[in-house]
């Protein structure tokens, strides 16, 4: 007996630095999470939100209207194997606008109200309104695929922006936990141009690149980075045009969407609030490694914790909504204004939430 357990805390060990192994980390040094205060002083607003079912799919990432105020978004299965994107009308009727055989992130209509849209098989592609598809890109100019292509938006000029993140393999939830750990910089933010039918690559490496959203003035666009707690701003125009800063930095959660609103602020929505477990050990790659590899129960976990917040032109935190508890909206990383509406969505939620602003 006692050989027979011997055997099997060796054959443990061993799985476990094999599964290690697997992750090559970098360190990173979080800055101390800020607490909820003044704008971010904790609240339960969104337990007001109202449910639109997605007749069993998950994960409404983005969401977009018609002029006829028809809802569309991208949804996926349990295990991420299949999608579509769903199209529902103004009295709640669901139906299968495309099926995309996978998840489909961003989506955009462009100026002929063709559907621009981000699939995770297909790459950056274009629904016209007849369903006919055309692929736009899977890949950037140096060949690196786009397979988890993320957020989108369309210049008044018709350039097309988006992120990816990353070239390296499609989504699954032990991929993205490993993208997390690891914190290295990859996929990156991208424009395509429908003249010339040109991708370039403005960012190469992001650090979960993410919601992607174009200023009121046209002159720069913010993208979302996750796994820094962060939004940054890359220039289109102007003296700086090219460049890239900070817009707003340390933030409390895992930043997700982003969107405009018509006075030019944003809304920032969230997958859930920081994990202090998890910020405490991304300093210590060995410490990373030993986590990855234990079994998922014994892992950090992401807390049902909704969270969005308005944050003005100048990166400055104007309100904030909250559902702590995660009760009606254990997730807020999609949020869309429309009709004095938020319509609100996520990675893995199982429907959209309606919340009505004051």
């Amino acid at each position: 007996m006692k050989k027979v357990k011997m055997i099997i805390v060796a054959s443990t060990i061993a799985m476990l630095m094999l599964k290690s192994c697997a992750l090559k980390p970098l360190a990173y040094q979080p800055k101390t999470t800020p607490a909820f205060e003044g704008t971010t002083q904790l609240n339960d607003k969104l337990l007001s939100s109202e449910k639109i079912q997605l007749e069993g799919w998950l994960g409404p990432e983005d969401i977009l209207f018609d002029r006829m105020g028809n809802l569309y978004t991208g949804v996926h299965n349990a295990d991420f194997s299949d999608g579509r994107i769903l199209k529902i009308d103004p009295s709640g009727n669901v139906e299968e606008f495309y099926n995309s055989g996978s998840w489909v992130a961003g989506l955009h209509f462009d100026k002929e109200q063709n559907l621009i849209a981000l699939s995770h098989k297909q790459g950056l592609i274009s629904i016209n309104p007849l369903k006919e598809v055309q692929v736009l890109g899977t890949k950037d100019e140096n060949m690196k695929p786009f397979l988890i292509p993320n957020g989108l938006d369309i210049a008044d000029n018709g350039m097309i922006y988006f992120s990816n993140t990353s070239e390296i393999s499609s989504y699954t939830i032990k991929y993205g936990r490993k993208i997390i750990m690891e914190m290295k910089p990859l996929g990156g933010l991208y424009s395509y141009n429908p003249e010339t039918e040109e991708v370039k690559t403005l960012i190469d490496g992001t650090y979960f690149g993410n919601g992607v959203v174009i200023s009121k003035d046209q002159d720069y666009l913010l993208m979302v980075e996750t796994t820094k707690y962060r939004v940054i701003k890359y220039w289109l125009s102007g003296t700086k045009a090219g460049q890239t800063e900070i817009f707003i930095d340390n933030l409390q959660g895992f930043p997700n969407g982003i969107s405009i609103r018509e006075d030019g602020s944003y809304w920032l929505g969230f997958s859930t609030k920081r994990n202090e477990a998890l910020d405490n050990i991304h300093s210590k790659k060995g410490m990373k490694k030993l986590v990855y590899s234990l079994p998922e129960f014994m892992q950090p976990k992401a807390e049902t914790f909704g969270m969005i917040i308005n944050v003005s032109e100048e990166g400055e935190i104007i309100e904030s909504l909250f559902d702590t508890n995660g009760t009606v909206l254990p997730e807020a990383g999609a949020v869309k204004e429309f009709n004095g509406h938020l319509y609100i969505g996520g990675d893995v939620l199982p429907y959209i939430g309606k919340y009505k602003l004051d």
